[in-house]
């Protein structure tokens, strides 16, 4: 079945920012589609926002895995006909160690899902949107303000994010002759779960340990929705959007 309004996916959408966003598109009237791992929690992004099933699919799905997402895609092909923007934000992350400290396998999980992960989704929502009538859509990728700059001990999850930078890159450049945009947005410290940390002091580049402000995601859910709503002839290439008072500029 297919809708009058936009079609969005979000992955990583069962917790945090993918979720806010998830719920700000559905806002602003789009059909989204959710993955992440946790089935409960993907219906509970949905159910908290209070749209119609017409308008809401969950479906669960590991990133990492090509089987699974062809699955996602085939099951938004099937119930949508098309998609119109893609928030690849799904992620993961390694305890905080210096390089030489690191596993074989805390590296290549991170990679899988970081980097290996959004080039899977990526290339499923460039497949549909190719092919689609009318041909094109928005793909936007969460980079990060690692994608710039590391904090100490974040070789894998630094070593992905500027991986996706060149991604980003290339997949603007392959999506010309078919009308798909790709633009990606840099998160510095929006208050989730995983950022709750940052109030009790994380590690700085110069050997301290310091409190670093945060920022109400739903800032981070409204500069997707307004990348997404862009008419296909102008896009957002790279956005940064953080704290004021963040040490970012002038990290280290």
């Amino acid at each position: 079945m297919t809708t009058d309004g936009k079609i969005a996916l979000v992955t990583g959408a069962s917790a945090g920012i993918g979720k806010h966003t998830a719920q700000a598109f559905f806002r602003a009237g789009y059909s989204v589609i959710v993955t992440g791992r946790r089935a409960a929690e993907l219906d509970a992004t949905i159910s908290e926002a209070g749209v119609g099933a017409d308008m809401a699919l969950a479906v669960p799905c590991d990133v990492s895995d090509p089987d699974a997402v062809d699955g996602l895609f085939a099951e938004t092909e099937k119930r949508f006909g098309r998609l119109d923007v893609i928030f690849n934000n799904a992620g993961t992350n390694a305890p905080a160690l210096p390089v030489g400290n690191l596993t074989f396998e805390q590296w290549k999980t991170v990679i899988d899902v970081n980097l290996t992960g959004v080039f899977l989704t990526a290339r499923g929502a460039f497949n549909l949107m190719r092919k689609q009538e009318p041909q094109g859509g928005r793909i936007i990728n969460n980079g990060s303000i690692s994608a710039h700059v590391p904090r100490p001990g974040s070789a894998p999850y630094t070593a992905s994010k500027h991986g996706i930078t060149g991604l980003t890159r290339s997949i603007s450049l392959d999506g010309r002759p078919f009308n798909i945009a790709c633009g990606q947005i840099d998160i510095g410290n929006a208050a989730t779960d995983m950022t709750e940390r940052m109030g009790k002091g994380v590690p700085q580049a110069d050997g301290t340990i310091a409190r670093e402000p945060t920022m109400d995601v739903g800032h981070v859910a409204d500069a997707v929705v307004h990348m997404a709503g862009l008419p296909l002839d102008a896009n957002i290439q790279f956005m940064t959007i953080m704290t004021t008072k963040m040490p970012f500029i002038g990290r280290g």
